[in-house]
């Protein structure tokens, strides 16, 4: 203890005082030793080495070359130093950048009465007469990011990754941590490891990425829907898995993440494009397939601020085809535009997509995009809206949207084969925010869901969802 506390009075002292500095260090240990700091034997002890001649001061060299030598012994890659923002810490060259979220909801749900018309195909309502009641994630999931940054050879070059885990236990299957809940004892939660990816680039070429992130087609759908840090529809509230839907299914259709080679270029007085190719998926719901060509999926943005008015549009697209085992084959494509508007203390919201054999409803890409049964392979085609607004008052805001996803017939075989297929998905969400501090907000929201069936089939339920969202 003794040492420990010598060693660090010695270390302050000489860190304050210039060589040779006995004057003003002896001034410093006196003031520690009146102050009952420093013993009388620790004072006498580090009040004698201060009096030894410095071999520093004893060598030939000017006090300013001994400094300078002093530095350059020091192996900066080893400094260890404070990000200037953030969370995280800047080790020699490289920036470590911590960043996360945590969010809990109880989410009610409320079914209409179950009746012989509520069956259908591609719904998001629940049905069924029994309330239901969950503690569970909103459509985010928990998740930690950690990035590494660091400037070499002239090029930004960077590595992410992302881990999603929900609060939920998860009943592993087909979909990994996205399948269905497990609401039972000694079951966990399944971790949806989203994000790893590296990137480089420079602010005249632009930033190449290559690994598993966020999609180009309908990301920005999803990143400006404000049930993004709530609920939206819940989906299956009985036994909740990672998520609920929020809008997917009911406005857009879920851009997921998703492995990839994309460019961004730079910034062109706010005007920026993204081109990527994309692991070729396969339906979740159509015939088997084995494919042979990549995906491609496109993105423009144009940021603008018009005096007090500041802009946000864009418009992407995805192609992709798909080769059926057997024989056959299909391709797959989307087009969406949006644009969100901010005056003042509102925010206004529209999207818009359509598309063909790219599917509508909640398991992801390509979903119910082509008929499952009868000879052949034929595509059905799809679209979909959302409209929003958000206002700020302060600590508070308050919010709420409408959405529909829609779903066509591929053919009259189709339509003979599956009668109860979703023709129209649809919910509007009143949402109350409330700023606790600046990481925390406390949200409630109302949710009304609706899916309607070709045939007439009809399902509708009611959800209240209380609760909040951390960033970090």
């Amino acid at each position: 203890m003794k040492k420990a506390l010598c060693a660090s009075v010695a270390l302050a002292t000489m860190a304050i005082a210039a060589t040779p500095a006995y004057a003003g260090t002896a001034e410093l240990l006196k003031r520690l030793h009146e102050k009952g700091i420093l013993s009388d034997e620790e004072y006498a002890e580090l009040l004698a080495e201060e009096a030894k001649p410095s071999p520093v001061a004893a060598s030939a060299a000017p006090a300013g070359d001994t400094m300078t030598r002093a530095t350059e012994s020091v192996d900066s890659s080893r400094n260890v130093r404070m990000t200037e923002s953030g969370i995280g810490l800047e080790v020699g060259p490289a920036t470590i950048t911590f960043s996360g979220s945590v969010n809990g909801f109880y989410v009610h749900d409320n079914p209409a009465t179950p009746t012989a018309r509520t069956a259908v195909t591609g719904g998001i309502a629940s049905v069924g007469g029994n309330n239901s009641s969950a503690i569970r994630n909103g459509l985010l999931p928990g998740f930690l990011k950690v990035s590494v940054a660091a400037k070499q050879s002239g090029w930004d070059v960077g590595a992410t990754f992302g881990m999603y885990p929900g609060i939920n236990s998860t009943a592993y299957g087909t979909l990994g941590a996205n399948n269905g809940g497990q609401p039972t004892a000694l079951a966990t939660a399944g971790i949806d490891f989203r994000q790893t990816f590296m990137t480089f680039g420079k602010p005249d070429v632009g930033t190449f990425k290559i690994g598993r992130d966020i999609g180009l087609f309908a990301s920005e759908a999803i990143l400006n829907d404000i049930t993004l840090l709530s609920s939206g529809t819940p989906g299956n509230n009985v036994a909740p898995a990672n998520t609920t839907l929020g809008r997917i299914g009911v406005g857009y259709i879920y851009t997921d993440f998703q492995p990839q080679i994309t460019y961004t270029s730079p910034s062109f007085s706010g005007l920026q494009a993204s081109v990527g190719v994309f692991q070729p998926l396969s339906s979740l719901t159509g015939p088997a397939e084995s494919n042979s060509a990549p995906g491609f999926q496109g993105k423009l943005t144009y940021d603008g601020k018009f005096g007090e008015v500041a802009t946000r549009l864009w418009v992407s697209g995805i192609t992709q085809k798909h080769d059926v085992v057997g024989g056959g084959s299909f391709t797959g494509s989307g087009i969406d535009f949006g644009g969100k508007v901010t005056v003042g203390p509102l925010t206004a919201t529209g999207y818009y997509y359509t598309a063909s054999g790219l599917g509508t409803t909640v398991l992801g890409l390509f979903d119910t995009g082509v008929r499952q049964t009868g000879p052949g392979v034929a595509k059905r085609d799809s679209s979909g809206f959302y409209a929003q607004a958000l206002a700020t008052f302060g600590k508070v805001s308050v919010g709420g949207s409408y959405g529909e996803s829609r779903l066509d017939y591929a053919s009259n075989a189709d339509r003979l084969a599956n009668p109860n297929l979703l023709d129209v998905n649809s919910s509007y969400v009143g949402q109350v925010r409330y700023g606790l501090t600046s990481w925390v907000t406390l949200i409630g929201e109302y949710i009304h869901s609706k899916a309607v069936a070709h045939s007439g089939n009809k399902a509708e339920s009611d959800a209240v969802a209380l609760g909040g969202i951390l960033f970090f």
